[in-house]
């Protein structure tokens, strides 16, 4: 496939303000195998993806793929690619932003566990490496070939897994990989590498019969516990959403899970259920948040950093005590007093609380300290404009269901959050939680 965009012009062009599929792309798309059981939603979904890939879905850059899905009785489709396509949105992705890109030696693993830079053995790796560094930041994946080999249905590999195993492994760790240090820009879409096992014949498949009304299913798998009959089904979970999810976990920055917010928002997958490393099932839209909120929050220390940290703040002390007329034993005996301990074992915060006392002395007397606090009309004013920006970043980010994400994220409904609590929702919608 190659590696360059499909030049613009004629009557097959997508247009970045096109919303639905023109009757001649249409007729090509159909003419590609994509039949009748595609949902509307879909090809609305394949348009914007193709749009934000800039990808050509007509020289085969990019394209459809339906496969059975017992749950929904119909084939689903789902956008898929190649490796070199995922190579052409990066090196694109990464010049328009002004970084580099690049990568290290690609490593296989053998079943004995070790590593090495070149496969000669005609049996299949174990795993593959890949490490793709943008910008100096290096992202790291590790594909195991049981995962994503292609069989038949005797379990043996088929298709190109057959030869050249080592190869098929390796693109399927650079998919990944470039996912996690382009998770915006490839979200959404799968390297048909990745998705190669897709088409891999469900182990156990059996045999069917026809049952008679009013009698049983005898070949029926038991519910596990918990899962009895009447119990509602977990709403609907799809790839897309799933990898999203994947992707947020992975990553340490928290304007790259704002971008994926944004991203499953314009794709309808929100309310899909994904499985968070914690393995529980949550929405993705909450998860999301949730990520977002944790990744704002700061890094806890490390006994060293602590440490050095009191040292700081104990130095800060005594320079303000200094300032303020007083010596070292005085400012000691009166830190002792207050916080009933030596200066030696104090903490931080109560270090500094103390200079901010020392340096608000006047004339050897320390003032005491004023905590300004507001009533109750002040607190509801407080929260009613808070709320007004909170729906207005609602409102410019395109998040429908406000009302819903926030109880789901704080455990009570907007109007009753505090201005602390909508302010901190609006940031992590803007991406400039601290």
């Amino acid at each position: 496939m190659s590696t360059e965009l499909a030049p613009a012009g004629g009557t097959l062009a997508i247009r970045p303000d096109q919303t639905n599929w023109t009757p001649d792309q249409a007729a090509v798309l159909q003419q590609s195998g994509i039949d009748n059981q595609v949902a509307p939603a879909e090809l609305s979904a394949f348009l914007h993806l193709c749009q934000r890939t800039r990808l050509d879905p007509f020289s085969r850059q990019i394209y459809l793929i339906g496969r059975w899905d017992n749950r929904q009785q119909r084939k689903v489709y789902t956008p898929q690619t190649s490796i070199d396509g995922y190579r052409v949105i990066a090196h694109r992705a990464a010049a328009e932003a002004g970084h580099a890109l690049g990568y290290e030696d690609t490593l296989w693993c053998a079943k004995d566990g070790r590593w090495q830079d070149v496969w000669l053995s005609d049996e299949p790796p174990a795993a593959a490496k890949v490490v793709v560094v943008r910008n100096g930041m290096r992202f790291s994946a590790v594909a195991r070939y049981s995962e994503y080999v292609q069989t038949k249905k005797g379990g043996e590999p088929s298709g190109l897994w057959v030869k050249m195993p080592a190869t098929m492994t390796a693109k399927c760790a650079e998919a990944l990989a470039l996912r996690m240090a382009f998770p915006h820009d490839l979200a959404g879409v799968y390297t048909a590498e990745e998705m190669a096992q897709a088409d891999n014949p469900a182990a156990g498949d059996r045999h069917l019969r026809k049952v008679q009304p009013g009698e049983g299913d005898l070949w029926a798998t038991p519910a596990p516990d918990g899962e009895q009959a009447g119990t509602a089904a977990v709403k609907g979970r799809s790839q897309p959403a799933q990898d999203i999810a994947d992707v947020a976990a992975q990553t340490s920055n928290q304007a790259a899970v704002k971008d994926l917010y944004r991203q499953a928002n314009a794709d309808g997958l929100l309310a899909e259920t994904v499985k968070t490393p914690d393995r529980e099932l949550l929405e993705l839209g909450a998860y999301l948040i949730a990520r977002g909120q944790q990744l704002a929050e700061p890094k806890p220390m490390s006994d060293a950093e602590v440490a050095a940290d009191d040292a700081k703040a104990r130095e800060e002390m005594y320079d303000a005590a200094k300032a303020a007329g007083l010596s070292v034993d005085e400012a000691s005996a009166r830190f002792k007093a207050e916080y009933s301990t030596d200066p030696v074992w104090g903490r931080a915060k109560d270090l500094r609380a103390a200079a901010a006392n020392f340096a608000s002395a006047d004339d050897g007397v320390v003032d005491a300290e004023v905590v300004e606090t507001s009533g109750p009309a002040e607190q509801i004013a407080e929260a009613e404009a808070a709320e007004q920006e909170l729906r207005a970043t609602a409102a410019r980010v395109g998040l429908d269901n406000l009302d819903e994400e926030f109880e789901r994220s704080y455990g009570l409904p907007i109007a009753q959050a505090s201005a602390r609590e909508l302010r901190g929702m609006t940031a992590v919608l803007t991406g400039s939680a601290a």
